[in-house]
C-alpha cells in the first residue's frame, strides 16, 4: 500500500513531468513560428525585389530570363524551408521521446519494485500467480520496446526520403534552369 508521502511524491513527479513536456512543446513552437517569420520577411523583400526586377525589363525574352532565374532558388529555398521544418520537428519530437522514455523507465522500475515486494509477500502456494506477473511484465516491456524500435526505424525512413527528395528538387530545378 502506497503511503500518502509516496503518492504526494508521485503526483509532484508528474506534475513536473507535465511542465518538463509543455516546455519542450512549447520550445518547439517558438522555433517554428520564428522559421515562419524569418521566411515571412524574407520573402516580402524578394517579393518587392522580383517586382522591381519584373518593371523593369525591356522585352519578352528579359522576362523569361528573369522567372528562370528566379526557379532555382525558389527550389533551393522551399527545400531549405522543409529541412528546418523538419529539424525543427525531429529535434522537439527527439526531446520529448526522450523525457517519456526517462518517464517510463522510471514507472516501471517503481512498478517492478512493487511488484517485487509483493512477491516477496505472497502466500505460499500463489507461484504461478507470480510466474504469471512477471511474465506479463515482460511481455509489456517486449511489445513498448519493439513499438519503440519501430518507431525509430519509421523516423529514419522518413529522414532518408525527405533527403532524397530535397535532392531530386534541387536537382531537377538546376536541369530546368540549364535549359533556359
Amino acid at each position: 500500500m502506497l503511503t500518502a508521502e509516496q503518492l504526494l511524491a508521485a503526483q509532484k513527479a508528474n506534475l513536473e513531468t507535465l511542465f518538463d513536456l509543455t516546455n519542450k512543446a512549447f520550445s518547439g513552437v517558438e522555433k517554428l513560428v520564428e522559421l515562419n517569420l524569418q521566411v515571412a520577411r524574407a520573402t516580402l523583400g524578394e517579393a518587392a525585389d522580383n517586382a522591381n526586377a519584373a518593371l523593369s525589363v525591356k522585352d519578352a525574352q528579359e522576362l523569361l530570363t528573369l522567372q528562370a532565374g528566379l526557379l532555382q532558388p525558389m527550389a533551393e529555398k522551399a527545400t531549405a524551408y522543409s529541412r528546418q521544418l523538419y529539424d525543427i520537428a525531429s529535434a522537439t519530437n527527439t526531446e520529448l521521446a526522450q523525457a517519456v522514455e526517462a518517464q517510463m523507465a522510471d514507472v516501471q522500475a517503481k512498478f517492478s519494485a512493487t511488484v517485487d515486494g509483493a512477491m516477496k509477500n505472497a502466500p505460499a502456494g500463489s507461484e504461478n500467480a507470480v510466474a504469471l506477473v512477471k511474465s506479463a511484465m515482460a511481455a509489456a516491456t517486449n511489445a513498448y520496446e519493439s513499438v519503440h524500435k519501430a518507431a525509430k526505424q519509421a523516423a529514419e525512413v522518413t529522414e532518408s526520403n525527405l533527403q532524397a527528395m530535397a535532392s531530386t528538387a534541387v536537382k531537377a530545378a538546376s536541369a530546368a534552369k540549364a535549359r533556359k
